[in-house]
């Protein structure tokens, strides 16, 4: 029997309070993430239940309980007020997938700080454009990323503390910078929880735009109310499960569903910190008998790529149901996890900004390989016309994916951003910006983004940070960046260049280029093609016409061009 039966039953009674009953909750009341995903736990009588089970990149394995996080949680929150930090602070979270990333995420809303988790793989002008733009005080760091934050620390006057998680004491440490040690730490029994309300900000999560800087959206205590029904129901949790997210809790999946979801589920999981590779990921689900895996679409091409042979060559019988998140989710990969795995990959669809998931394939319900699946009970979703935003009748029609704003995971606003945020509401409507259809039977359909924010391996990629880093180089006079088909990563970045005088597009220079955005922004930003042009599209008005250069790399009609500045028509 699964957590939420029958779909067409539950989406007759559902409401949120059957979340906040569950959870204890009553309106009014103190509700803070990191009491409920550890203190209220140990209440339930689990304190000596696994939470996390961590293997890092040498096999190296940690296991921590409920008591144990309840206790490092409380550390790290006291480490944290007696440096000075208080509730409303940002504190960013800069580390790889080690165990002190995810208690320190839960002990920074334990004080009543707001968590700021970013990827760890980015480069020094990715992580100041969202340093300086949410004005953080603190980062928690790992020396070998230390070298990214001391390039910026200049230009961040209001970043007063620097945290290194693995100081060894072997180089000394500069001006702001201080040596910290989770296991070293005093184990503190009791602390007093910041009193956060329903309403009090949370956590903090940049999401790169068509234009402009990226936007954070700010996240709310309450939003727990959603991230623990959807973990519930849509990933199926129960007591008895090993759950593995995949994903980075730089990005959203990995604090809605690796760290939130689970933990007020009481659920243990494991946690691999490690590169891909097919062999090494099935290792680890066999090893920790991984019952609910949820992954990326990316990941499972990616798996797919190396066939059917090294899936029988593991006992992988534990698994019992599979999600993925992050883009849409082909029909040969659900129809290849079901030869591979004996059950289909169940694709769901959400946004940061959602915070939880919103559409999504159910654990009894009838899966369309291809299809995204059914709104989640409680959310009333559509599809808007592209221009009007009111809700289309006709199935099959293709609009923009519309929510009615209101359930508790959805984003407050922007950071510093109010107009951008009141931008995204129309008619009563939050657009999400993914253009889709309905089927007959009420399954919607991915059809692409509504703008030029690019999904390469789930992760959205804005041109415009891109194209601003590629101007910096001496040798670039004009760029666009674009996204290109790509039967792994759905899109990678491609980018059109033209140089200044006294440069010459050659292989190294494409080469030089590349390095250049992957150490200013990050792997996922580097351009994976290059071409170098005499000019770009424009309109008259001197803007770049990135869909013309999209539609030439999809097989696209270019559509009107009459706005060109060297069209004739």
């Amino acid at each position: 029997m699964t957590n939420l039966g029958v779909y067409e039953e539950k989406i007759k009674d559902f409401s949120w309070e059957i979340s906040e009953r569950e959870l204890g909750y009553k309106q009014g009341d103190n509700i803070n993430i990191g009491e409920y995903c550890t203190d209220r736990i140990c209440r339930m009588g689990k304190k000596d239940k696994l939470a996390l089970i961590w293997e890092g990149h040498g096999g190296d394995i940690k296991k921590y309980t409920f008591d144990d996080m309840r206790m490092l949680t409380n550390s790290i929150a006291r480490f944290f007020k007696e440096l000075g930090l208080k509730g409303g602070d940002r504190i960013c979270l800069f580390m790889d997938k080690i165990p002190e990333l995810y208690f320190g995420f839960l002990g920074i809303l334990k004080m009543g700080g707001i968590a700021q988790p970013l990827f760890s793989a980015f480069g020094s002008e990715s992580l100041l454009t969202r340093l300086e733009d949410a004005g953080t005080r603190a980062v928690m760091t790992q020396k070998r990323h230390l070298p990214k934050v001391r390039n910026i620390v200049k230009d961040l006057p209001g970043l007063e503390f620097i945290i290194v998680v693995d100081d060894d004491a072997s180089k000394p440490l500069r001006e702001k910078e201080i040596s910290f040690s989770m296991e070293n730490i005093e184990k503190i029994d009791q602390f007093d929880i910041f009193p956060s309300k329903a309403e009090t900000p949370s956590v903090l999560h940049y999401t790169s735009g068509t234009t402009g800087k990226p936007k954070g959206a700010q996240h709310v205590h309450y939003s727990l109310i959603s991230q623990y029904i959807t973990a519930k129901y849509v990933l199926d949790l129960k007591d008895d499960d090993i759950y593995w997210c995949t994903a980075d809790p730089g990005w959203v999946t990995g604090t809605s569903y690796g760290i939130i979801g689970p933990w007020a589920n009481g659920i243990t999981q494991c946690v691999l910190d490690s590169g891909f590779k097919a062999e090494s990921w099935y290792k680890f689900a066999e090893k920790h008998k991984v019952t609910v895996w949820y992954s990326a679409p990316t990941a499972i091409r990616a798996l797919m790529k190396e066939g059917i042979d090294v899936v029988k060559k593991h006992d992988l019988s534990s698994l019992r149901h599979l999600c993925s998140v992050g883009e849409p989710l082909n029909a040969e990969a659900v129809i290849w996890s079901e030869e591979a795995f004996g059950r289909p990959f169940h694709d769901t669809y959400w946004q940061t900004e959602t915070g939880s998931i919103v559409i999504s394939n159910y654990p009894d319900m009838k899966v369309k390989p291809g299809s995204m699946g059914k709104p989640f009970p409680g959310i009333e979703a559509t599809v808007v016309d592209l221009n009007t935003h009111l809700p289309i009748e006709r199935t099959g029609t293709v609009g923009l994916i519309a929510l009615k704003p209101g359930w508790p995971a959805m984003f407050r606003t922007y950071w510093n951003n109010e107009e951008i945020y009141k931008s995204k509401f129309k008619n009563g409507w939050y657009i999400c910006g993914d253009r889709a259809s309905i089927d007959e039977d009420g399954y919607y359909w991915f059809v692409g983004r509504d703008d030029d924010v690019i999904n390469t391996g789930g992760h959205l990629v804005g041109p415009f940070e891109i194209e601003s880093a590629l101007l910096e180089h001496e040798a670039v006079a004009e760029s666009a960046v674009v996204g290109k088909p790509d039967p792994v990563n759905m899109e990678v970045v491609k980018a059109f260049i033209a140089l200044k005088p006294g440069f010459t597009a050659s292989k190294d220079m494409n080469l030089n280029i590349m390095n250049f955005v992957r150490k200013r922004l990050s792997p996922l930003a580097m351009p994976q093609e290059i071409e170098f042009v005499d000019s770009l599209p424009k309109t008259r008005s001197g803007k770049i016409m990135r869909r013309v250069l999209r539609a030439k790399e999809w097989g696209e009609e270019i559509g009107d061009t009459s706005t060109l500045e060297n069209d004739e028509g």
